[in-house]
């Protein structure tokens, strides 16, 4: 196996059997997506819809469909159109105006529901997307969501700090998961919060710990870019 597979491997049977690892496969090439694709990921996550992921979800031919793809990176308006057709889900809706933006496209893009999760601001940083991490923020984004036809909200996901003591991110986490744990009052459909997205390369063992059912890894799979 290769050793990037080796790698994917390590980290998969690390985690308990509840917890979906998405490979952040971000700058990757189509090569090394393959590997993980014949170790056996079943989750690939990209940043960029155009040209990144067109281009990769292109190249993957048939192995493409092996795969259930994710969006884990901002959405801009202007790309929604080429990334319905690629993603099996957006990971990063930040308002109810851009969900309202994508479901207006999503039965052009051949499709009749697109599951989504609510991205939250947890640190309260200025360059990030997502929600304030407060429960009226999220019931406001949650009931508008949840009015719109083609899509289906599935969970919440944050993402924390890059770097740093993976301890610094717990906080985040926590505060995150609290949410979650409160929003399943304003869904109406049972599985309306089953996804919880949190925790990257050097802090997805600490978001685990706080409740984390996905994280998404890529460094620590693929090694330094």
């Amino acid at each position: 196996m290769p050793e990037i597979g080796e790698r994917f491997t390590e980290i998969r049977e690390s985690l308990p059997d509840d917890v979906q690892l998405v490979a952040a496969t971000k700058s990757r090439s189509v090569d090394e997506i393959k590997e993980i694709i014949e170790a056996g990921a079943k989750y690939i996550g990209e940043n960029y819809t155009h040209p990144e992921a067109t281009e990769k979800f292109e190249k993957l031919g048939e192995l493409r469909k092996e795969v259930h793809w994710e969006l884990i990176g901002h959405l801009q308006k202007n790309d929604i159109n080429k990334a319905l057709p690629i993603f099996d889900r957006i990971q990063t809706v930040e308002s109810v105006s851009k969900a309202k933006h994508i479901d207006k496209r999503v039965e052009k893009a051949g499709k009749s529901i697109v599951p989504v999760l609510i991205e939250v601001n947890s640190g309260r940083e200025e360059n990030k997307y997502g929600i304030e991490p407060t429960e009226s923020a999220l019931e406001e984004t949650i009931r508008g969501v949840g009015q719109l036809e083609h899509l289906r909200l599935q969970g919440l996901m944050t993402l924390g700090p890059y770097r740093g003591d993976p301890e610094d991110a717990r906080p985040y986490f926590r505060v995150t998961r609290e949410l979650f744990e409160a929003g399943k009052a304003y869904v109406e459909e049972d599985d309306g919060m089953e996804v919880l997205s949190m925790g990257m390369s050097n802090s997805y063992r600490v978001a685990v710990e706080e409740g984390a059912n996905m994280v998404r890894v890529g460094t620590g799979i693929f090694g330094p870019r």
